[in-house]
């Protein structure tokens, strides 16, 4: 008899011994409810285009798009966050196509909200990047360097545009100084107090960005060290995050998920308000473009990474698998 043996009641492998055990004493559960969809909407074309770094995800057409709100509803979703994709002829220094009540972003959330109403969380992408000729998220002063207080005001009216256009919840995430204080006190202007700002309160200057950039067909050059977060960092987003709920961040989010899951689970600890964490589009490209070559398991790696997400301490989880995970479950 082995010395393991000689004491029989400790045995944590019974607990694992068929599927329904397993499932019964699983201490982490994904529900569709802790799933939100990122969409990407396009202006000016009529059939959905492929992202060719993000297999399996569209720019879509605004009819596509109200079909994906509804196959999200329809699977249990909670929620779609919406960028939009102008005409690059459109974009300039200012990213005025951003705070056009006509614009693509605006024209795309009415649409969503008349599909769904209240049924789906209809969130927004608050952030100039996809809009500027320059590609960054804010607006540049002589110098070529991002002026946070002149970008705060762009922020302000982007705000109570996509307030006004139908958003439920706004998401901050050019990661200015003061976002959400200015965004806070711009929807309480109008009369839109009950618009949620999700603050991207952890928003690592990242690798894994590359295919959202083609996703939004970003005009970036270089890169945005000097207002994203240092990836060799920890103390900055407990900083940051003190700031954004003392601002009025009515939720908070930590973008990429994966990479960060230590930081995820630290931000979890210290708040009492929902947190929210971003399986972004390289997380997303690393696991199709693997099991395409059949160095995977699809299906459980993304469950896999999902759970990892969540057993770490988020809420509320964007990930552009929401729709076929939330089916799946």
């Amino acid at each position: 008899m082995t010395e393991y043996g000689s004491f029989p009641g400790a045995r944590p492998r019974r607990l694992r011994t068929t599927p329904a055990m397993r499932r019964m004493v699983a201490e982490t559960r994904l529900h569709p409810a802790d799933l939100i969809l990122p969409a990407f909407v396009r202006e000016g074309i009529g059939e959905p285009v492929e992202i060719g770094s993000m297999p399996g995800v569209v720019q879509h057409t605004r009819d596509t798009l109200k079909k994906a709100a509804v196959e999200a509803l329809e699977a249990g979703v909670s929620g779609i966050m919406l960028f939009g994709v102008p005409d690059d002829a459109k974009k300039d220094a200012l990213g005025t196509a951003g705070t056009d009540p006509d614009g693509i972003l605006q024209v795309a959330l009415r649409d969503v909200r008349a599909e769904v109403g209240d049924d789906l969380i209809v969130m927004s992408d608050l952030c100039l990047d996809e809009f500027t000729d320059h590609g960054h998220c804010g607006v540049l002063d002589a110098e070529g360097r991002v002026d946070n207080d002149a970008t705060l005001e762009r922020y302000a009216e982007m705000a109570q545009v996509q307030a006004d256009a139908g958003a439920h919840v706004v998401g901050p995430s050019g990661m200015m100084d003061g976002q959400v204080g200015v965004i806070r006190d711009a929807l309480d202007t109008i009369g839109k107090e009950d618009v949620s700002i999700l603050a991207y309160t952890a928003k690592y200057s990242s690798a894994f960005y590359g295919p959202f950039r083609e996703a939004v067909g970003s005009s970036l050059t270089g890169d945005r060290k000097t207002y994203q977060q240092d990836p060799a960092n920890v103390r900055e987003s407990l900083r940051e995050l003190a700031l954004d709920l003392e601002e009025g961040a009515d939720m908070v989010m930590v973008k990429p998920a994966g990479p960060y899951l230590d930081i995820l689970a630290k931000v979890a600890e210290a708040v009492d308000v929902p947190v929210a964490a971003y399986q972004i589009s390289g997380e997303y490209a690393m696991v199709e473009a693997a099991a395409q070559r059949g160095w995977i398991e699809r299906d459980r790696a993304i469950l896999e990474t999902l759970l990892g997400i969540k057993r770490a301490g988020a809420n509320m989880i964007l990930t552009y698998w929401a729709t076929e995970v939330a089916r799946g479950l």
